[in-house]
C-alpha cells in the first residue's frame, strides 16, 4: 500500500469482509513461479531495473521507491522490467486520456453505484484463487439513475482494491456479466467510445491478470452490445470471453461450483455481498485511493503523451 492506513474491516454477521493482504499461499507461490518467473533473484533484479527506468523518466511522478508498487506492475509482465515500464506508462496515459472519469475518484464520492447494487465481488475466490466480479446490467440496472460512466468508476474502484491483494495480483480475476432482462433502452446506452474505453482499460491499462469474461443470461439483443466491443478486441482477450446464456454447466466448466452463488446453481454458502457492504469497506480506503490518484504524468495533456 502507498499509505500506512489500517486495513479496513467490515463485520457482516458472523463473517468478516476485508482486503486480503496476506502473503501468497503455497499454491499461488507455485503459480507465481511457474507462470510469472517469480523467485527471489528474478524479483530483486527486476525491481531494481524497473526502479531505474522510472527514476530516469522525468515526465512521470510515481512512487518508484516502493517495492510493493513495482511488483504490482511486474507480476502481470512476468518480471520483465521493460514490459512493466511500458505497462506503467499505459496505466497513467489512460488516466490522463480519461481524466474526467478519474478526477478525484474515491469510493466515498461514488455512493450511488454501490447503492444500485449492480456490482459486487463474490465472497469466495474460485479454486484458482481468483476474485470474481459480478456486473448485473440487465433488469437490476436503472440506467436513468446510474450512468455507464458510474458503472465504469465502480469497476475501477474494485480493481484498484484487488490490486492491493498479492493473491489477486498472481491469480488474477474473472468477470461475470449477468445480462438478465437487458432491454433495448439499456442497449442504447452503450456507445462505441464507451466500448473502446472498457476494452482499452482491460487490455492495456490495468496491471491485473483478467483470466476470463463470462456472459450469462444474455438475451438476443445483447448481440447489438457485443458488436460495439468486438472491433476493439485483440485475440488474447477475445479468446477469454465466453457466452453461457442460461447454461450453468457451461459456466461451471470455468468457475467451480463452490465459488458460485445458488442463482448460478453454485454451492457457495456465504451470503451475497451487497454493493453497500463493499462501500462500507472501500470508503475506509479513501486515503489510499487519494494517494494512488496523486501520481502520474507531470504534464496532463494527453496529446503530448505517447500511446
Amino acid at each position: 500500500m502507498l499509505t500506512k492506513e489500517p486495513i479496513p474491516v467490515v463485520q457482516l454477521g458472523h463473517s468478516t469482509l476485508t482486503i486480503d493482504r496476506h502473503d501468497l499461499t503455497p499454491e499461488l507461490l507455485e503459480v507465481a513461479r511457474a507462470e510469472l518467473r517469480e523467485n527471489p533473484d528474478v524479483v530483486a533484479k527486476a525491481v531494481e531495473e524497473l526502479r531505474d527506468l522510472l527514476k530516469a523518466d522525468k515526465e512521470l511522478n510515481v512512487p518508484w521507491e516502493n517495492d510493493e508498487y513495482l511488483i504490482m506492475f511486474l507480476r502481470p509482465c512476468k518480471f520483465y522490467a521493460e514490459s512493466a515500464y511500458q505497462q506503467v506508462k499505459r496505466y497513467y496515459q489512460f488516466k490522463v486520456k480519461h481524466s474526467k472519469v478519474y478526477a478525484g475518484l474515491i469510493p466515498s464520492k461514488e455512493k450511488n453505484i454501490f447503492e444500485q447494487d449492480i456490482l459486487t465481488v463474490l465472497p469466495n475466490r474460485d479454486n484458482k484463487g481468483r476474485r470474481i466480479l459480478v456486473m448485473e446490467l440487465g433488469k437490476k440496472w436503472k440506467h436513468n439513475e446510474c450512468s455507464l460512466d458510474e458503472v465504469f468508476k465502480g469497476c475501477v474502484l474494485f480493481v484498484e482494491a484487488a490490486l492491493l491483494e498479492p493473491c489477486s495480483q498472481v491469480a488474477g480475476s474473472v468477470v461475470i456479466f449477468d445480462m438478465d432482462g437487458l432491454s433495448l433502452q439499456q442497449v442504447c446506452q452503450f456507445t462505441p467510445p464507451f466500448a473502446k474505453r472498457i476494452v482499452d482499460w482491460l487490455q492495456d491499462s490495468i496491471p491485473m491478470r483478467v483470466k476470463g469474461v463470462h456472459i450469462v443470461n444474455q438475451p438476443y439483443i445483447f448481440n447489438m452490445v457485443f458488436a460495439l466491443f468486438k472491433p476493439f478486441l485483440r485475440e488474447k482477450l477475445k479468446n477469454r470471453i465466453f457466452f453461457h446464456g442460461k447454461d450453468r454447466a457451461s459456466l461451471q466448466k470455468h468457475i467451480n461450483k463452490e465459488a458460485l452463488l445458488p442463482c448460478y446453481k453454485g454451492e457457495c454458502d456465504a451470503q451475497r455481498l451487497t454493493g453497500m457492504d463493499w462501500y462500507k469497506l472501500l470508503s475506509q480506503l479513501d486515503k489510499e485511493y487519494q494517494a494512488v490518484n496523486s501520481y502520474g504524468y507531470n504534464n496532463n495533456n494527453p496529446d503530448k503523451i505517447e500511446g
